[in-house]
């Protein structure tokens, strides 16, 4: 069994936990001005590295709080947990995730 840490109420089960999915993923400024294809790529797709992650969960049976977490994907290992209102930190590679990076600014793998 993994332990997953609640911001809020510290350590416990995971099956207490949601995924919620990929954190950092900002809802579109203008949603009427998208086209089809455009939605698909917001509702759809999502990063899937191979390590460090930002992901978003909730304590369903505790605070049913949310919170977001940086999760190595190869190890399923919880690197970093914190509010969902606060600042993501960065993941061990020293980049924002890949959905959160502006335009111009993705780097070369």
């Amino acid at each position: 069994m993994q332990l997953i840490t609640c911001p809020w109420c510290g350590v416990r089960e995971e099956i207490e936990f949601h995924y919620g999915g990929q954190a950092h993923i900002a809802y579109p400024e203008d949603p009427y001005a998208l086209d089809d294809e455009q939605w698909a790529q917001y509702v759809f797709f999502r990063d899937n590295p191979k390590g460090p992650f930002a992901e978003r969960w909730v304590h369903a049976a505790g605070c049913r709080r949310w919170f977001n977490a940086v999760r190595d994907t190869a190890t399923h290992e919880f690197l970093a947990v914190h509010d969902i209102r606060a600042q993501h930190p960065l993941t061990t590679t020293g980049t924002a995730p890949a959905a959160h990076r502006r335009k111009g600014q993705e780097t070369s793998r």
